[in-house]
Formats: C-alpha cells, structure tokens, sequence
C-alpha cells in the first residue's frame, strides 16, 4: 500500500502545487525554510551523551502553544532533546519565539514523498517520533517502521469529517493503523472512533486534551492597563471575537453599534484567525465609519471603537481584556469552530456558533457546566451579545462556571508524558 502512496504522491502534489503556492504567497512568511519541506533539515547538534532525541511535529499555533507543557518536561529532565517542525509560517514563528531555548532545532516539516522524508529522516535521526492531533502521515509513519522507531499520535483527534471520510477510504488507512505505535487520545469518543477504524485497541488509549493543561501567563493589572492603551481601548467593556472568519466580524460589529444605542460603553477587539485579511477587515471597517487601529502599526494614538489584533500569538493576552468572547469559526459558511478552552480557563463569558464539529467534546462538557452559550445565527449572535454586555451578573455566572470547568480538567500532560517517557527508557 506505501508504493502505491508514493507512486500517486508525486503527480497529485504537481497538481497541488499552483493552490498551495499560492497560498503561501497570500499568507507570506514562507521564504524562510522554504527547502526544509524538500527534507532538507536545518544543521543538527550530534547527539548528547545518553540523551535521546525526539522528532515532534506541531502542525500549527494551536499545537505549538498546547506542546509547552511536554517540550518544558523533556528539558527539566534532561533525558531527551527534540527536534520541532511545524507546517505553517505562523507556526514557525511562534516556535523560534518560545521554544529556541527548549530545542535542539525548529524547521518545517518536509513534503511527505518517499525521497523528502527519507532524506530528512537520515538527517534528523530521531529515536522517538511524536505526532500532535489529526498529524497522520504514511510516508513519515512508513520511514519510522522501517527504523524501528515508535511513533506516539499524542493529543490525537478525529473530527466529525475525517471520521466520515476515513470510513469510506479505511483501506488506506491499515498500514497506518499498524505503523503507529501509540495513540493517545483527547477523548473517548476519539478513542472510540479509532477503534471503528481498526486501529488495534492496545495500543489506544484516553489521556485527555492537552490543551485543557496550558499554563496561560497572566497579565498584571498594570500590564492590562498598558496593553488597553496601545490597542486604543478605552475604560469600558470589551467584547472580543476570538479568531473570527468572514461574516462573522460583520456581526460583531453590528453587536458593538447595538449596544452603543443601548447606552453602554463598549469597545470591540477582533483578533482574525489570518492575519492577512487585514486588508479585507480594513474595508470593511472603512465602511462602518468607526475608528480603529490595527495592532501591527504599533501602539495605538489615542482611544478606537474597533481595534484589531493581526498579530500572531498574543490571543491569550487579548483575552484577558474581554467582558465577553465570541469563538468564530463557528457560523455559517464556516464550519469546525476555534477553540474555545483558552477563554474558558481564564474565566470568560463565551458565545459560539452551531458548528464547533472540531471541538464538539469539548463544547458537550462547556455547555453541561454551564459555562457557555449558543448562538444559531449571526442575528442570535447580536442579540445575545448586546443581552450579555448589559448583564454583569450573567456573565460572571458563566465566567465562574467556565473557570471551574477549566480546573477540573487538568492532568492531560501528565498522563501523556507518563507514556513518551516509558519509550524513552
């Protein structure tokens, strides 16, 4: 089945290739790294004495900001040293910001055809290789047997879609369902959704969502004082819209226009989930005749009605400005949802969408704890938005609920660092 995988990869990634360019181009920040994806791994340190090395692949910033935990474990300790890659720029980015330090090395993940991977494998050499969340690559897992190297499928997920589709094309996947040594699952239905799949169930098993476990820095209140003045916000409530996609900015605004009528003093932070559609959200703010200012041109001259935050890997500082958060992504046309535990550890009032398919687990235990809210539309959003705005004790209700949840469900990390480490020995 891997030749036949190798034979089709070629001529299908030619086809890919203008879209995915493209892409790239649009989202920009590319150049830097661009040969590591031909496998052509950054220079390595050689081994230390005694230590092993790790191979971790963090597809983008949600994975790298949820591996801090384990890649702080391994350093602590000092009984392994990891090599990090990463898919996306933004992703890279935000590995050589937090985890230079931590690592023996930072760089893309190659292409995953016969001749990349291998390549890269010769180079890196790992002794164990750790794959976060929906990472399942056959080329990858394939070079891995092939040196009797186990590969761990940490934090792994299977969304409502990929389940469906993997279904319908589970052939392909029993020689990946062999390949993977283990796979540490975010929840039971995770679990069990492998299990149909035919992977073997003794090698399944629910650790629980790392993510629940991120440490989140928190700001003083002199550093939240400074961090207001320099995205132009003023001393009233702040509703955020936590990594929004199209339409949904629109919404918001139309929220923050309502409320205004309603007497209130309130200010909107839109953190896009591209930065690169500044451009488009200028547009549109242009349109709306609000002022605004836009966190990359610095800080902020004096008090905006709109500030946005097309900035990468500062969400967890913008959310703990808000009064109340929206998680976007979770709105028709869009569908999957953004994550909304990072708002709900540090204590705020969510709203989100009908169509959280990414983190319908996670959303199943919010809701029963009472700590978020549903909205169906963009008309529901607006009207539940300006309700919320105008009712403190609401919101503390759900914040307090959010907070509890998010202490309830810690212990993710350790339990999954108790498996790495039994093949680390």
């Amino acid at each position: 089945m891997i030749w036949l995988y190798r034979i089709l990869f070629l001529p299908l990634l030619l086809l890919a290739s203008p879209y995915y360019l493209w892409r790239m181009r649009r989202r920009g920040g590319y150049a830097e790294g661009f040969w590591h994806r031909f496998g052509a791994v950054p220079p390595l340190p050689a081994k230390a004495p005694g230590a092993r090395r790790i191979w971790l692949q963090a597809v983008s910033v949600g994975e790298m900001l949820a591996i801090a935990p384990l890649l702080e474990a391994f350093r602590r300790e000092g009984r392994a040293e990891v090599y990090l890659t990463t898919t996306t720029s933004t992703g890279y980015q935000l590995a050589k910001e937090k985890y230079a330090a931590l690592t023996v090395g930072l760089g893309y993940f190659p292409l995953d055809w016969w001749a990349f991977s291998a390549r890269a494998w010769r180079r890196v050499a790992p002794d164990l290789a750790i794959l976060m969340e929906g990472e399942r690559w056959p080329e990858h897992v394939a070079q891995a047997c092939a040196r009797r190297v186990p590969v761990i499928s940490v934090n792994a997920r299977m969304s409502d879609r990929s389940f469906r589709r993997s279904l319908r094309f589970n052939w392909v996947l029993r020689p990946l369902a062999a390949g993977l040594t283990r796979v540490l699952c975010a929840a039971k239905r995770d679990e069990q959704r492998f299990k149909a799949l035919g992977f073997p169930p003794d090698r399944l098993q629910t650790t629980g969502n790392l993510k629940l476990d991120v440490s989140i820095p928190l700001l003083a209140d002199a550093e939240k004082a400074a961090l207001r003045r320099e995205l132009g916000l003023g001393a009233g409530l702040v509703l955020l819209g936590s990594s929004t996609w199209a339409g949904e900015e629109t919404a918001l605004l139309t929220a923050l226009e309502a409320a205004r009528e309603r007497g209130l003093q309130v200010a909107l932070l839109l953190v896009p989930r591209h930065a690169e559609r500044r451009e488009e959200l200028r547009g549109l703010l242009e349109k709306s005749g609000l002022n605004f200012h836009f966190r990359s041109a610095g800080a902020a001259v004096g008090t905006v009605d709109v500030a946005v935050g097309d900035t990468t890997g500062e969400l967890r500082k913008f959310t703990q400005l808000a009064d109340l958060v929206f998680t976007g992504k979770s709105l028709a046309p869009h569908d999957g949802g953004q994550t909304p535990v990072e708002a709900a550890v540090l204590g705020k009032p969510v709203l989100h969408g009908p169509r959280m398919t990414n983190f319908r687990d996670i959303i199943r235990s919010l809701t029963e704890a009472g700590a978020v809210r549903k909205v169906e539309t963009h008309s529901d959003l607006i009207t539940a938005a300006v309700e919320l705005l105008q009712d403190a004790p609401q919101r503390e209700k759900l914040a307090a609920a959010a907070r509890e949840w998010g202490e309830s469900n810690r212990g993710a990390t350790e339990r999954t660092l108790t498996v790495i480490k039994s093949f680390l020995k």
